[in-house]
């Protein structure tokens, strides 16, 4: 048994102030309850709440709080997300603090919660990190779940356990919880969606073991929740099956299947139809009485599109031996 201690934080988060002094009031009374904590995860945007105007332009002299903390308790602190300006772009981004105070890797959310999160760029790459002698962990925020992709990459990198803070406070959360679980079950990893309160989200932050079983769902109130992980359960699970059945992660990449919508110029009609990704207005009437695909464009196929390589329809119809 490989061992290790998360406490997700839930806590509430202001819009209008800091929240960074309470965070570190959190860290000392998680490690007061539970010295045995390894790693401490707060929700999206904890330090100054979802709006970007808010906070600061420089970061160094919040994260230096964050940093002296996890010296001073000798534990990996990932203080949610803030809002950061790089070259004229607004980016979600968090980092990874060690026990030494650290800053040892920053994420970028990829996928902002379009048209809702209006003028935040996305970032490009996934990110993994390793704990010594422990294991690998990917880090994601909120919306990112959402996209399967995303997880799926997070695997191939190595990723044992997903670290999402979110920030969720409207009615799709229910719908988040079960992207969650299943996705804890498709990738046969751990997952900590941890949720604020208030300007934070609605919370019910969720801890997911690598069987898709809930470990912890939490309610609306403030909470520490430490959770021990155990990194050996995982290989386990990777390498015999998820309760000893299905063995997805070998079966994908063993498969001859390949999936045109990844290759690079691939066209949709259909998609394309969808028109302009914006917010719905006061009385809109997108997407009511429009005509069905089959009627309106011709049936597509992968032989269409511009980089079209037979081998393709030959491994998706069978073709190949």
């Amino acid at each position: 048994m490989i061992p290790f201690a998360i406490a997700g934080i839930q806590m509430n988060v202001a819009a209008l102030h800091e929240n960074v002094s309470a965070m570190s009031h959190k860290i000392d009374l998680a490690m007061l309850r539970f010295p045995w904590v390894q790693m401490i995860l707060f929700s999206e945007l904890a330090p100054y709440g979802p709006v970007p105007e808010n906070h600061p332009a420089n970061l160094d002299e919040v994260l230096a709080v964050f940093q002296e903390k996890a010296r001073q308790h000798n534990v990996w602190i990932i203080p949610g997300s803030m809002f950061v300006r790089s070259e004229d772009k607004l980016y979600n981004e968090a980092v990874v603090i060690n026990p030494a105070g650290e800053v040892v890797a920053r994420y970028r959310k990829m996928f902002p919660f379009a048209p809702y999160e209006h003028g935040v760029t996305g970032g490009s790459e996934c990110l993994v990190f390793d704990v010594p002698d422990v294991g690998r962990f990917g880090l994601s925020i909120c919306y990112d779940i959402w996209f399967p992709e995303t997880m799926r990459q997070l695997t191939a990198m190595g990723a044992e356990v997903l670290l999402h803070p979110v920030l969720t406070g409207t009615i799709d959360r229910d719908v988040e919880l079960s992207i969650a679980r299943s996705s804890a079950a498709m990738f046969q990893c751990y997952i900590f969606d941890i949720n604020g309160l208030g300007a934070g989200g609605v919370g019910r932050s969720l801890v997911v073991g690598p069987a898709g079983n809930l470990i912890y769902q939490s309610a609306g109130q403030e909470e520490i929740i430490p959770i021990e992980v155990d990194f050996e359960t995982v290989r386990r699970q990777r390498a015999t099956g998820l309760r000893g059945l299905g063995q997805t992660l070998k079966s994908f990449r063993d498969g001859n299947a390949e999936f045109p919508v990844y290759q690079p110029g691939y066209q949709s009609d259909y998609l394309d139809s969808l028109g302009e990704l914006g917010m719905p207005l006061q009385g809109t009437r997108e997407g009511i009485g429009v005509p069905e695909p089959a009627k309106t464009m011709p049936l597509q196929t992968v032989s269409d599109q511009p980089n079209f390589d037979p081998r393709v329809v030959q491994a998706i119809t069978g073709g190949i031996d």
